[in-house]
């Protein structure tokens, strides 16, 4: 099927509509028959082959309101390439208003997605629950979406899918909410100049994750969670972070441990009424002694790694000249130390 386009008008779920269902499934005879409430969980390399076809090409749904009146999802899409979702409203669903598995290049832009009509406050919120968006797919482009209320806002479990101008008020993290979530499959991703309100980014172990010109707002921040404890091509950088200077919560918080840690760069944020944190870090020390310490442990992301740094000795005073060295590394702190006693700034950069 190719060239097609729905447009316009309402679905509305009836009272006996079936709960694991969606209004509209774009789901050909021909697919592999799956649950579609199991995860579909598959890594990059092997994705084409499960893809056994491609079944529809082509299509575009456009001015639609999906009311899933509190009974299944609003659209289910497989086995599809290029299919376009513009301008439409997903409203009341309790699984997901948008599910695409396998396939590739699905395009969702200028859509609002919510369980509950509200403009945030909302009384009920921490009960929130079902998800927006949910990619089990690659190649995808997620633009100029808004995000209402959802227990989660966008899940990606493929590779290669971008997002951009996502604006997330789903539920708050507080209440346990997330805003977008990463999952162990999702490598390649870039999120780029989305708005998290109240809500965080949750990733496992991202692999080449880009997240770029965000504003988090309310204490919403990034989350790495560790499943096999690896994270590789990480950049967290040019983010605004504001939330309430009583909390100090973290920009960048770790759950869970890694061991292999490798292309990592969290730097050049901005922060108002939250803790910075970073992978790269300055500091001055001075006094009138042989030894003086920069400790960056409140400012690093990661425990006891600091992989490389530099340092210098500026002396005031006499005597003009002391030998010196850095005799300790540890647990993110550096300890300089000179043969004589002297006054003087030690300047220290550190890189995780």
């Amino acid at each position: 099927m190719a060239q097609y386009e729905i447009k316009g008008g309402t679905l509305r779920a009836s009272e006996t509509f079936p709960g694991h269902r969606h209004l509209i499934e774009l789901w050909s005879p021909n697919s592999v028959k799956i649950e579609i409430r199991s995860p579909y969980n598959y890594n990059y390399k092997d994705q084409k082959s499960q893809n056994v076809g491609i079944f529809y090409e082509d299509i575009t749904f456009r001015d639609i309101l999906f009311d899933s009146s509190f009974r299944g999802g609003g659209l289910f899409i497989i086995d599809s390439v290029r299919i376009r979702i513009n301008n439409c409203f997903f409203l009341h669903f309790t699984t997901e208003g948008i599910l695409v598995k396998k396939g590739h290049e699905t395009l969702i832009s200028t859509c609002f997605l919510g369980q509950h009509s509200t403009i945030g406050g909302n009384k009920g919120e921490k009960d929130f629950s079902g998800t927006a968006i949910d990619l089990e797919s690659n190649d995808n482009a997620i633009t100029d979406i808004t995000i209402f209320s959802a227990a989660i806002g966008v899940v990606l479990r493929g590779q290669a899918n971008m997002l951009t101008g996502v604006h997330c008020y789903n539920k708050a993290t507080g209440f346990g909410g997330i805003g977008i979530l990463v999952k162990l499959s999702g490598r390649q991703t870039r999120i780029d100049n989305c708005y998290m309100d109240f809500t965080a980014i949750v990733m496992e172990d991202p692999v080449q994750v880009h997240v770029t010109n965000g504003f988090f707002l309310g204490d919403a921040n990034i989350m790495l969670k560790s499943v096999q404890g690896h994270i590789f091509g990480l950049n967290i950088v040019d983010n605004m972070f504001n939330g309430n200077p009583k909390n100090m919560v973290p920009i960048v918080r770790l759950d869970g441990k890694f061991s292999s840690i490798g292309q990592v760069v969290i730097d050049q944020n901005n922060v108002i009424g939250m803790s910075l944190k970073s992978t790269v870090g300055k500091l001055v020390v001075d006094g009138n002694g042989t030894k003086w310490v920069a400790d960056f442990s409140p400012l690093l992301v990661f425990p006891n790694l600091i992989s490389h740094f530099q340092y210098s000795l500026y002396i005031q005073g006499d005597p003009k000249f002391t030998s010196h060295a850095v005799t300790n590394v540890s647990h993110n702190a550096v300890v300089v130390e000179s043969e004589k006693v002297v006054n003087g700034k030690v300047y220290v950069a550190v890189q995780q």
